[in-house]
């Protein structure tokens, strides 16, 4: 299984998006500060996941909540 996931980061009111096939593993790496890219972020929810059977149908969906229409993705909190 390949997962694609939303954090939030309520201290900083950011979000993150990213895929994984080990999606426990890859929350705890953010919030431990193994991640180069958020570890200043810290502490990290993870608000949203999608399970998906491929690495590419994961890469796609991570690229379209990217893109622009991604953008408009409110995560409830």
């Amino acid at each position: 299984m390949f997962y694609i996931y939303v954090l939030y980061s309520p201290k900083f009111d950011r979000i993150y998006i990213g895929q994984t096939n080990n999606i426990e593993g890859r929350v705890e790496q953010h919030n431990t500060g193994r991640s180069r890219y958020t570890k200043r972020y810290i502490p990290w929810e993870l608000v949203h996941y999608e399970k998906f059977a491929t690495r590419s149908e994961a890469m796609k969906r991570e690229k379209e909540l990217k893109s622009h229409k991604g953008q408009d993705y409110t995560p409830s909190r």
